[in-house]
């Protein structure tokens, strides 16, 4: 059995999650909507997160950027790793994809202010 809090609303419900060894078969309890449900489920199971950094940039500067998708949890030094191994050419506009399909995720990078 796994004690979470869920963060999909300000309620923050106590939940319980767990799992049946001989089927598989997860059970959620102390959530009061489905959202808590679904989000209890993904973390239990593949907990993922969307990953915030700082992109260097030319100059010894840095912009702000995040993952366009949440990836999983296991992987988010490896991506903080390969965002420091670049370097971003100015000018850097918000949206502006810094890395694609970093580490194979499916999400891309970019970027989330701007550096003129």
């Amino acid at each position: 059995m796994k004690k979470m809090i869920c963060v999909m609303c300000p309620a923050g419900c106590d939940m319980e999650v767990s799992q049946k060894v001989s089927c598989g078969e997860i059970s959620v309890a102390g959530n009061d909507c489905k959202k808590g449900e679904v989000y209890a489920r993904i973390e239990f199971i593949n907990p993922q997160r969307v990953v915030t950094a700082l992109f260097p940039v030319e100059g010894g500067k840095a912009v702000s950027c995040k993952t366009s998708a949440a990836v999983d949890k296991d992987l988010i030094f490896e991506i903080i790793k390969e965002i420091k191994s670049r370097e971003a050419v100015k000018p850097v506009k918000i949206g502006d994809v810094l890395i694609e399909n970093v580490l194979n995720t499916g999400a891309d990078v970019v970027a989330t202010s701007n550096m003129i």
